[in-house]
């Protein structure tokens, strides 16, 4: 299911409006963030687990998504 992190995260960096529902989440509710990736994968037919999810994002090597994830690191 790595595959699956990987091509989620695509979609959801694809749509800028998602992207910041998400990174919003986050700041107030990391679990509740991660619970919505979750969510969304499931919706999208691309099952991912939280620790599926942390562990692809700790291979992203750009700032962005470096800064979202120190603002949201409680709950990631």
């Amino acid at each position: 299911m790595r595959g699956n992190a990987a091509e989620l995260y695509k979609l959801i960096n694809a749509d800028p409006e998602k992207k910041q529902d998400l990174f919003r989440q986050a700041l107030q509710n990391p679990k509740g963030a991660m619970q919505a990736i979750c969510a969304l994968g499931n919706k999208m037919n691309l099952p991912v687990t939280p620790e599926e999810v942390k562990e692809y994002l700790q291979t992203i090597d750009d700032s962005e998504t470096k800064q979202w994830l120190i603002k949201a690191r409680g709950g990631l």
